[in-house]
């Protein structure tokens, strides 16, 4: 009977040490699905934020490569002007002239330079509209103002927003920043009294 209890001593440990092997072969199981899925999710994300990080850097590159272009084909071709009409128009009154004084006036001859032949051809059809907002840009100003050199450059940059504002008024009015035909004005006269 010794032995027999022995046995079942040996048995009931040998089944109490199967039940934790069985118990720690569940644990590495589960275990290893969660490593495995928490790695196919870290991988996942991964390619996710760095398939987005590639498509902006691939994008600049597309946005670079379209203004390079564009570039290029601007200096392949020559310049293209559009002269105005002479303006001449009264300027605004200095603050320190007396009444009676007789005002200044300004004439100038404006050139726009476009981006081609199509885009000169284009503002031909806003004309009325582009030279009442250039005359009305110029009645606006002093003679103080716009004699000095970066006086006439600020005229020349808001007369180009101005145009630029008319014929493209996508996304901004007519002002400041306004992308468009004109790259440029230039005065090729000048002359207050």
């Amino acid at each position: 009977m010794a032995e027999a209890e022995k046995t079942k001593d040996a048995e009931g440990e040998t089944e109490e040490q199967a039940k934790p092997k069985k118990n720690k072969r569940k644990l590495v199981i589960f275990a290893t699905i969660g490593i495995v899925v928490l790695a196919l999710v870290a991988g996942g994300a991964f390619m996710l934020l760095g398939g987005k990080k590639k498509n902006t850097e691939t994008e600049g590159e597309d946005v670079a490569a379209a203004e390079e272009a564009h570039q290029k084909k601007a200096h392949d071709q020559p310049p293209v002007y559009l002269k105005l009409e002479t303006f001449t128009t009264n300027l605004a009154m200095d603050e320190g002239t007396p009444s009676g004084t007789a005002g200044q006036y300004i004439q100038v001859v404006v050139e726009l330079k476009v981006e081609d032949a199509p885009s000169g051809e284009t503002l031909k059809q806003y004309m009325p509209e582009i030279r009442n907002n250039i005359l009305r840009l110029l009645s606006n100003r002093r003679a103080s103002q716009i004699a000095s050199t970066d006086g006439k450059d600020m005229l020349a940059s808001e007369i180009r927003d101005s145009v630029n504002g008319i014929v493209n008024p996508v996304g901004k009015k007519a002002g400041k920043g306004a992308r468009g035909p004109v790259e440029s004005v230039l005065f090729s006269s000048f002359i207050i009294q």
